[in-house]
């Protein structure tokens, strides 16, 4: 094997695609400063136990991991970011109100996502800390749009649910962890027969409760039919309540394609509330995903309210145009002209890209689009259409 090929889901970007990742990746970030959110750039490698801190094995199957040769101690790289925000959160910041964080860089996963997926995403996000209300997670819920906005994405469509849903029902069950831990697979597929087997000695209600869980996805009327069947489980029925004036407040905001699931416990573990996934046409999976994880902060001694969203600005700019290339100027070189070579100066510091053609590679086309080339006139410079 060659020692240039790369390993399985890595790869290179090559000019045409970094561009349009580096343009997103900065309207992602204006668009996120323009709400409130500070920027800050964690490590890409940190001691293993902070890293993986509450994270749970999902993430720790995920994390590369090495031995320090200075410290002789166990690192990793990080495969998710929002860790390491909770921990700058709770240790370098240590505000008493709230904090609204963003961030973008690259997270390293030791298995692909998907047939398709890259192991090095490039992880857009923007979190939340310290309001507890539901007005955190519809600020989340706008922002993510927004930013989906801001790449090119219409008409997308968001799909709600609330781990405390289930959570609800499953505090009456009193059923062994392995038990319980099947019932969340068995909902997550939809699996009704096994879902049927499993909960057979639960408590009559959670059980109805329960089997008819699968079936509550749907648009807003899956909500009329899930306060009908909850309405023996009050933590339940305010979970719906929160769902219901989510859909009402992004309605206000244009945005009217909203699906429930009930039953959706992707990311159960680590949620702790509402949590929401949105999707557009032509996007295999879900372009953005988040919501609120309040135990986040847990593990590093301060337990604070957080709610948030990330995105994956490589596979982000797989499904959205590609905006088209900035016109340029083409410019002669030379090394004793300071008239043309003053020009170019000005070209450049007022905005403009100028390509200036090397000796002897006149005729080659470049990845820049030059409309206009610089040529002397009268023994001034002047940009003129090609």
């Amino acid at each position: 094997m060659s020692a240039w090929v790369l390993p399985d889901h890595i790869a290179d970007v090559l000019p045409s695609e970094a561009r349009h990742i580096e343009e997103l990746r900065r309207q992602l970030l204006d668009t996120a400063r323009s709400y409130g959110y500070e920027l800050v750039m964690p490590p890409l490698i940190e001691h293993l136990e902070s890293l993986l801190s509450g994270t749970g094995e999902a993430l720790d199957l995920q994390t590369f991991k090495l031995v320090d040769q200075l410290s002789g101690r166990s690192m990793g790289l990080r495969a998710d970011t929002t860790p390491q925000v909770a921990r700058i959160d709770a240790h370098l910041l240590n505000r008493q109100g709230v904090a609204r964080l963003c961030y973008c860089g690259p997270v390293l996963h030791a298995r692909p996502d998907g047939p398709n997926a890259t192991r090095e995403p490039l992880q857009f996000g923007a979190e939340i800390y310290g309001h507890a209300g539901r007005e955190a997670d519809l600020e989340a819920l706008e922002l993510a749009l927004a930013t989906l906005r801001a790449a090119d994405v219409r008409d997308a469509l968001v799909d709600l649910a609330d781990v405390r849903v289930v959570r609800a029902l499953l505090a009456g069950a009193q059923a062994p962890r392995d038990i319980l831990e099947r019932v969340h697979a068995a909902l997550a597929a939809k699996d009704a027969s096994t879902l049927a087997e499993l909960t057979r000695g639960f408590p009559a209600p959670v059980r109805d409760a329960l089997r008819v869980l699968p079936e509550l996805y749907g648009d807003r009327q899956v909500l009329d039919e899930a306060e009908r069947v909850l309405a023996a489980f009050p933590d339940a029925l305010s979970a719906v309540s929160g769902l219901r004036w989510l859909s009402a407040q992004l309605a206000e905001l244009g945005t009217t394609r909203v699906s429930f699931d009930l039953a959706d416990l992707q990311g159960y573990a680590y949620y702790s509330g509402a949590r929401f996934a949105i999707y557009a046409d032509g996007a295999n999976d879900s372009l953005a995903r988040g919501g609120r994880y309040d135990e986040v902060g847990a593990v590093f001694g301060r337990n604070r309210p957080a709610v948030g969203f990330s995105l994956d600005v490589r596979s982000l700019v797989a499904v959205v145009p590609r905006p088209p290339l900035r016109a340029a100027i083409r410019a002669p070189w030379s090394d004793t002209d300071a008239g043309l070579r003053s020009a170019i100066a000005a070209l450049r510091a007022g905005g403009e890209t100028v390509v200036c053609v090397l000796p002897g590679h006149e005729s080659e086309i470049d990845e820049f689009h030059c409309d206009r080339t610089l040529n002397c006139v009268g023994g001034r410079w002047e940009v003129q259409a090609i």
